[in-house]
């Protein structure tokens, strides 16, 4: 897979609502175009999104053909304690990328 930008609050107050903000750059094939040869090109995009923190599932999504390339995914979640958030794209391929951001909560 390709890059992601993570925008995640470094410090928060307990109980603050905090917004994290994910950008995973991926090639994305629809699978509805055809290639030089003239046979489709497989499709291949990111199918699910799943951000954890500290093990506890905050925010997942199941994501199908109609999603842009290079999907923006924005989402809210209360800070609880400190930590580390997971990030984790899976694509048709199979191929998952992880990214970790640690959150500290006073």
């Amino acid at each position: 897979m390709a890059r992601a930008l993570l925008n995640v609050p470094a410090k928060a107050k307990r109980g603050d609502i905090i917004e994290i903000k994910t950008l995973m750059s991926h090639p994305m094939e629809t699978g509805f175009r055809t290639g030089a040869d003239g046979k489709l090109v497989p499709r291949d995009i990111i199918k699910s999104f799943v951000c954890t923190y500290n093990g506890e599932v905050v925010f997942s999504a199941d994501l199908f053909p109609a999603i842009s390339a290079n999907p923006f995914i924005a989402f809210t979640t209360v800070a609880t304690e400190s930590g580390t958030m997971i990030f984790s794209w899976t694509d048709d391929k199979g191929q998952t990328q992880v990214q970790t951001a640690p959150i500290s909560v006073e």
